[in-house]
Formats: C-alpha cells, structure tokens, sequence
C-alpha cells in the first residue's frame, strides 16, 4: 500500500508556512533588539535570516525534487553518508526535537486559549493533551483532511499579522509612539559600537542575534517530508518551498519594521510581548485580544503540522527496517502512518505530564542545526554521484550553487557553535542523548541484516 497524492502546490506552501511562524514572531524579536543596538542593525538581522531561509529552501528543493520520498531529511542523510547518520536524525526527531517542540508549543496554546477566555488561574494541562490528541486524530483519519486544516489554520494565523502590520504601515502613530518612531532612523553602525573593537562587537552581537532569528525562520523542511503524498513532487516542492518561505521573510521583515516603528528600538528590546505592546498601541484594549487569538491560532497550526509531517519520518525509517514494522504500515482505509502518529502523540503527552519536555528542547539545539547543515552539504555529494546530465527532466536545480549552499551550511556550522559556546552543558547532554541511538541503531541493522 503507498501514500495518497494528494496535496498541491497551494498545500505544499501552506505546509511550509505552518510550519515556520508559530509564536516566535510574536515573541523572540525583542532577544534581537536586546543582542544588536540599532534599528538597522535588528532589520539587517531579520533579512540575513530570511536570505539564510531562502538559502536553505533552494537547497532543499534540489534535494527533494530529486528524491521525492517521504522523509525528507532521513533520506538525504541516509544516502549521502551513512544510514547510522538517517536513524540518528530519526532518533533525535521523535525523542526530543518533535517531541518536545509538540509539548511545549501544545503548553504554549494552552496558555494563551486561557488567557482569551479569562481563565488563567486554570491549569492547561488537560487543555494542552486534548489539542494533541486532536490535531493527531485530524492526521489519522487522512493527509488531505489534515491538510484542510492545515491551510485553513495558516490563513487564519496570517489575518493578525496582515491587520497588524497594515494598521502599523498606514496609520498614524498614538502620541505616545512618536518619540519611538524616532528610533526606527537608521544610523552609522560606528555610533553604536566601541571604537576600538567595532568588527569584533559587531560580528559576535550579530552572530547571537541570529540564533532567534534562524529558530524563528526554520521550518521549511517540512515540506520534504511529505513529498511523496504531492500530486506532483518534481514540480510542486520547490513552488511551494520558495514561495511558502518568500511569504514568510515579507512577512517578518514587515512585523519587525512595524515593532520598530510603534515602540522603537529601545522599546523593542524593554519588552517580552512585543507583538501584544504594539497592537495595544495600535488598537487599544483590542489589541491584545487580537494579538492573544493570532498566537493561540498560531500555535495551534504549528502544533497540528508537527503532527503533520514528522511522523513520515518514522514511517521511512521503519521502511527500511530501522524501526518496529508495524510503524511502517499505512493504514487500510485513511493511507496514513497511523501507528507513527499515535507513537508521536503518546511520547508528547509523556513529556507533558512528566514536565520535562522544555529541558529536552534546549538540550537538542544544536544537534537539530548540525542536521541541517548535515543535510545540507548533502547536496555537494548528490552532484557529485547524479550529475545534472543525468537527472530526469523537470529535476530543481539550486541556483547560485555552490555559493547558496555553502551559506547555508557556514551558517549552520554557525549556529551550532555559538550554542555550544552559550550553552556547553545542556548542548552536551543533547549530544550525548542523541549518542544514545547508536546501540538502537545496532539493535535494529542486526534484525535488518539477518532477515536478508
């Protein structure tokens, strides 16, 4: 039994705008105002990370074109290295980097659905296990389903965004705003960093400025996940990848020009609701329940895509004998990896009951970044050992290679290294919780190997 092609180039965008904006840009912004210290500067630092995720999507669209499997980033890692470095990726996805991610972002719906009916001296747990039961459920029954909901989540979590950042383009600014407006001027970086250590400051400030910048833009991998449920993967993945990920950096850069412009930088960087302070600014006592409906809504869609498209990781795993059979089972009727969505769901609501879902986020951190540039110097391999000439017809083709790759993985060797120098402890349990895969892996390539 295989896969449903259902999903089009409108889903596949949507996929990959679900699964980039949950509540990171209604939060993280003022970390960058606080590590950079010019307006200039923190918009330069949401457009570096956007031309980074630009990057990252061209890439992954030459790779997922190219084998348009469920699995994404399992495939790739398996094929150009080593199938070891696939099942460590699978490993790390469902233990702590989906696992995780599914409850805290399920926590953090929780939360703010309290806080817009007015009852947040309620505790959400409960609250947090029906929505992951729920998006899980909607997953089950079929991909297309889950994609409906899927889109329909994205444009709703887009309307507060667009009626925030049109109010704050168009309309005038409160009084109380105009003195912050002032700091939206952009000046001479020289003003603002020490004269006699200016590229040094300049370079470290900017380098830990994007570690919230790239967590707040990463999610395009999702798509490749899912490429084998695509009517037509060759050409619908890499539209929907640069165009999904496209509608985010404007979208991004427009929010962040809008915080700016309401409550300057010094503002900005004051503030742990950006989002919630420059909608109230802009549309009084409105304004938060708008911005707390946006985040509730958005992190409800990102919650039910990391339901979504993850679990096809495990299915391919399995597929290759690296994981129980039964995970490998499509379901008889809804054609859905059933058994990897209730293996997902169950191991989040573990990690909400037990608490300890937040520390097995931060642990993973840098392993996830270390895949990503894993993933994508793959590409370097793959054009060694399937030239263009001998690709099929229609094959994506990144542009700029080898530069844009090369990017991205420099800024992925980036990433890693900063969080490892931030953060050495909890970087190093991740690691050596990921090294904890390898006698899995053992485990399972000896099953492999002997039924063959």
């Amino acid at each position: 039994m295989s896969f449903r092609r259902e999903l089009g180039r409108f889903d596949t965008a949507m996929v990959v705008v679900g699964g980039i904006i949950g509540a990171g840009i209604f939060i993280n912004p003022y970390i960058v105002a606080q590590r950079l210290d010019s307006p200039a500067l923190v918009m330069g630092a949401w457009l570096a990370g956007g031309v980074i995720a630009l990057a990252g999507a061209v890439t992954f669209a030459e790779l997922g074109s190219l084998f348009p499997k469920a699995g994404g980033h399992y495939q790739y890692l398996r094929d150009a290295y080593h199938p070891l470095a696939g099942f460590l990726y699978g490993w790390g996805l469902l233990l702590l980097i989906e696992g995780g991610a599914i409850a805290a972002v399920g926590i953090t719906f929780s939360e703010y659905t309290l806080r817009l009916v007015g009852r947040t001296e309620v505790n959400g747990q409960a609250l947090t296990i029906l929505a992951i039961v729920t998006v899980a459920a909607v997953n089950y029954v079929g991909v297309k389903p889950g994609s409906r909901v899927l889109n329909g989540l994205v444009i709703l979590k887009l309307i507060p965004l667009a009626l925030l950042i049109g109010a704050g383009m168009l309309l005038p600014l409160p009084e109380a705003a105009t003195g912050a407006a002032a700091f939206v001027q952009p000046g001479p970086v020289g003003d603002f960093i020490p004269a006699d250590d200016r590229a040094p400051t300049l370079l470290f400030a900017f380098g830990a400025a994007l570690i919230p910048v790239m967590f707040s833009y990463g999610g395009w991998q999702n798509a490749n996940y899912v490429a084998e449920e695509m009517k037509n993967p060759v050409r619908d993945l890499p539209i929907g990848l640069l165009a999904g990920t496209g509608l985010v950096v404007l979208v991004y850069g427009l929010v962040n020009f809008v915080y700016l412009r309401t409550l300057g930088h010094a503002g900005l960087a004051a503030t742990l609701t950006p989002a919630s302070d420059a909608a109230g600014m802009l549309f009084g006592d409105t304004g938060d329940f708008l911005i707390t409906l946006g985040i509730a809504i958005s992190t409800f869609g990102f919650l039910h895509l990391t339901m979504l498209a993850p679990t096809r990781v495990y299915y391919a795993m399995a597929r290759d004998g690296l994981f129980p059979q039964s995970v490998a089972r499509l379901h008889p009727r809804f054609a859905t990896p059933s058994v990897a969505i209730v293996i997902q769901t169950v191991w989040a609501i573990v990690l909400v009951l037990t608490g300890t879902y937040a520390q097995l986020v931060d642990y993973v951190v840098s392993a996830d970044w270390i895949f990503f540039g894993l993933a994508g110097a793959s590409l370097f391999v793959f054009r060694k050992r399937i030239p263009l000439a001998e690709r099929p017809e229609g094959v994506f083709v990144t542009p700029g290679y080898p530069f844009v790759p090369l990017l991205f993985v420099g800024v992925s060797i980036l990433i890693v290294g900063s969080v490892l120098w931030t953060n050495p402890v909890r970087s190093g349990i991740g690691l050596l919780l990921l090294a904890a895969g390898v006698p899995a892996y053992i485990f399972w390539s000896r099953g492999l190997r002997s039924s063959t």
